[in-house]
């Protein structure tokens, strides 16, 4: 197929209904009708034959080979928005309204810093914070609800990643529990039963489980929360413990009456990424809020 016979126009197209995952949506960021948008996509797939996108609930799906091209759309479509639209990025007279996705653990320990920049560097600026589980809800980094991701993150088609500290996990009981002393046998942890944190289904607790399963002991849970603060609210009212960020426990654990239990296990710590889209990468006000995070 030669590039000179192909209209660009469908590329763009396809490039926002990628990002939208949704035609309807895509429509009206394009300011045209759904139907033109849908006509655009069926030439687009006569042209590369290949479905490109699939139906799924409300919204569309791409193809494999639709998501292969996400990237290499969104790359080549943002070094020309940067060609024809040559503009000079003032953070004092930024009035953008940014979006980060962060679990509670960095609401209470890192939000305060990101803030406190922000107001001294952007100060027109605004900023929406987003839990991980809306940000999962509202697509993931590649639609258009968040601009930044801190969290852990997991590589794919378009995704940056930028390492910002470890964090360590920890395991804590309330102050006066009756068997989980400040240093436990391996029987005794074993004895134990937990709080466990859900923040993204599936993920998180792997590591953790991996090392109780190094020692053979199957952990009881007793109660699945959302997030890490409500973890640490009912482990201070009750015998429950619960593996918690070291960072958040620094943080609360003396207003909780917390205290850390150091056990046999090995020791398990997870890399926090700055994680954003492809799709964002060329803009300068994001690319100037992201370097406030990293420095925050």
């Amino acid at each position: 197929m030669s590039l000179s016979g192909l209209d660009l126009n469908l590329l763009l197209v396809l490039h926002t209904v990628l990002r939208e995952r949704n035609v309807a949506r895509a429509a009206k960021r394009l300011n045209v009708t759904a139907s033109a948008v849908s006509n655009a996509l069926a030439r687009l797939r006569a042209v590369l034959d290949d479905p490109l996108t699939i139906r799924s609930g409300r919204g569309i799906v791409p193809t494999p080979r639709a998501a292969e091209l996400e990237p290499v759309l969104a790359r080549a479509l943002g070094e020309l928005d940067r060609a024809v639209n040559t503009r000079e990025f003032e953070p004092a007279t930024c009035d953008r309204v940014f979006s980060l996705a962060v679990a509670d653990v960095g609401q209470w320990v890192r939000l305060p810093r990101v803030v406190a920049l922000l107001a001294r560097e952007m100060p027109r600026a605004r900023l929406r914070v987003l839990s991980v589980d809306t940000l999962h809800a509202t697509g993931g980094l590649a639609a258009t609800a968040t601009d930044v991701l801190i969290g852990v993150g997991e590589p794919g088609p378009g995704i940056h990643l930028q390492p910002l500290y470890r964090e360590q996990v920890v395991l804590v009981a309330r102050k006066d529990h009756p068997s989980a002393k400040a240093k436990v046998s391996k029987k005794a942890l074993a004895a134990l039963r937990h709080v466990e944190v859900h923040v993204s289904p599936g993920k998180g607790s792997r590591p953790l489980a991996a090392s109780y399963a190094e020692l053979g002991i199957t952990r009881e849970i007793a109660v699945f929360v959302p997030t890490f603060t409500a973890a640490a609210a009912v482990v201070s009212n009750t015998d429950l413990v619960a593996s918690l960020p070291g960072t958040l426990v620094e943080t609360i654990a003396q207003p909780l009456g917390l205290r850390v239990v150091a056990t046999p296990l090995r020791a398990v710590s997870a890399t926090i990424n700055l994680v954003w889209h492809e799709r964002t990468e060329a803009d300068p006000a994001l690319r100037a809020f992201r370097a406030l995070v990293l420095r925050a």
